[in-house]
């Protein structure tokens, strides 16, 4: 479904991407993994097109989306739950899911709203709440929330578990497979490496603006030496 192919990526001066080449194959959990500071916000911020690419290629379901605007690129199919939720602290629930972009019904399994409330029901429940005074939890869901109204094909999660507590870190991974169920795309940017391995289907560790290691989650727990080196497990 998505073709990253040999991308250099910059911010200013600092050279961040040095040639990221991965696949992420339609209807599977892609885990990318690596120490903070090594690029995996970088790479996901350059397939919504925030931060351009200076070489290389982006190709989404075979067409080239690596010059596109984000807006553009949003509404080809792909969806983001960013890093550290950013949702929208003077809006409400309500209001928070009237701003993605509403693209075309992908499939019988469309993520609307009614679904969206069947997944997360105590958002409907908070619906008139504003987003700043919704729990650390219920904020992480609504930022799923937004990112699925969008109707992906592809779903960028950046750190979704970061600063939940264990439970809800479970129940995360639930939904996460749940989605993956109803034919959903989706790459994980994760830190948590026991719970990125419990739901991927493939894994990618990138070190210094590279992807270093690509396997399956089974081979990965098991390379000791790899863990060691690249995650400092």
């Amino acid at each position: 479904m998505l073709k990253i192919n040999d991308i250099h990526t910059y911010i200013g001066d600092s050279y961040i991407l040095q040639g990221v080449s991965m696949e992420i194959p339609e209807g599977r959990v892609v885990s990318l993994l690596g120490r903070n500071g090594v690029g995996k916000t970088t790479l996901i911020y350059s397939i919504v097109g925030f931060r351009p690419i200076r070489k290389g290629s982006i190709l989404f379901e075979g067409r080239d989306i690596s010059r596109l605007p984000s807006h553009r690129i949003v509404r080809s199919g792909i969806g983001l739950v960013p890093q550290g939720r950013r949702v929208f602290s003077s809006l409400s629930v309500d209001e928070n899911l009237e701003v993605p972009f509403k693209c075309p019904a992908r499939s019988v399994k469309d993520f609307n709203l009614e679904r969206i409330f069947q997944i997360f029901p105590i958002l409907k429940e908070r619906r008139e709440h504003r987003g700043g005074k919704l729990s650390g939890g219920e904020q992480q869901m609504l930022a799923t929330a937004r990112g699925l109204i969008s109707r992906p094909k592809l779903l960028l999660m950046d750190e979704p578990s970061e600063g939940l507590a264990p439970l809800l870190v479970r129940d995360l991974g639930q939904r996460i497979r749940h989605f993956r169920e109803q034919d959903l795309t989706i790459l994980l940017v994760e830190q948590k490496l026991s719970f990125a391995l419990e739901v991927a289907d493939d894994v990618y560790i990138m070190s210094k603006g590279k992807i270093v290691y690509h396997s399956t989650p089974e081979n990965l727990r098991r390379d000791e030496e790899v863990k060691a080196r690249h995650l400092g497990i």
